[in-house]
């Protein structure tokens, strides 16, 4: 009887380490994944649209300034005849150091005389007439532009006459003016107010008056003098 009950015991205690040993396996932890299992499933990129990619492209910058201005050849004064006129070489300089577009203004009926004297008479009497010369050609596309050079020779303290001409027949509203001038001592001679009084409604910016002399003898200085005023407007 005694060795009944020491063998049931026996093998209760077996029993009891089988399940242990079943329990055991069950929790042991499963093995750490790998890093090929661990990484997630990315799609491929989805191709943007062709709108959205020339969204994201940087935009191409088009010419946003225009030096518009009237210049004469012949005989001027203090330099003689000359081929390319005192306010054409500014002109070219300002545009070639902004990167601006170009365009000189052309009488359609150029009737001012290639003699100094001669061509002072007719532009004294046009402006004694408040007249309007017209200009040839049709002037470049004004909504292209937000900032506008505009230069000329000083006539009798003035702009000459064409300049009204194209004043008056060109709606420059919101932009900003810059006036230039080239001359024999009068300096800009108010071509800043001028400007300012035609087109309220615009910002007339600092101007820049070159001596005719220079223009013509003396470019090292009026590229100086270009550069310097381009950098006080930020350009």
């Amino acid at each position: 009887m005694k060795k009944a009950v020491l063998l049931l015991l026996a093998l209760a205690m077996i029993t009891g380490l089988c399940g242990c040993g079943s329990t055991a396996a069950q929790a042991t932890p499963a093995p750490a994944p790998t890093p090929e299992s661990t990484q997630e499933s990315v799609s491929p990129a989805e191709e943007a649209s062709p709108a959205e990619a020339a969204a994201q492209e940087p935009a191409e910058s088009g010419t946003k300034a225009l030096v518009l201005f009237f210049s004469r050849t012949g005989e001027q004064y203090q330099v003689g005849v000359i081929e390319k006129g005192n306010t054409a070489v500014v002109a070219e300089m300002i545009a070639e150091a902004t990167g601006a577009d170009l365009y000189e203004v052309l009488p359609a009926d150029d009737h001012y005389p290639m003699t100094y004297k001669e061509l002072t008479d007719v532009a004294l009497q046009e402006q004694r007439d408040d007249a309007r010369p017209a200009h040839a050609g049709e002037l470049p596309d004004m909504n292209a532009y937000d900032t506008v050079f505009i230069g000329a020779p000083v006539w009798w303290g003035d702009w000459p006459m064409i300049m009204y001409t194209v004043f008056e027949n060109t709606p420059l509203a919101g932009k900003t003016l810059i006036p230039f001038s080239t001359h024999a001592g009068s300096g800009l001679s108010g071509f800043d107010r001028s400007l300012a009084n035609q087109y309220p409604d615009c910002t007339v910016a600092k101007g820049l008056a070159i001596a005719g002399t220079d223009a013509q003898n003396n470019p090292d200085k009026v590229q100086s003098s270009v550069a310097g005023w381009l950098g006080e407007l930020g350009f």
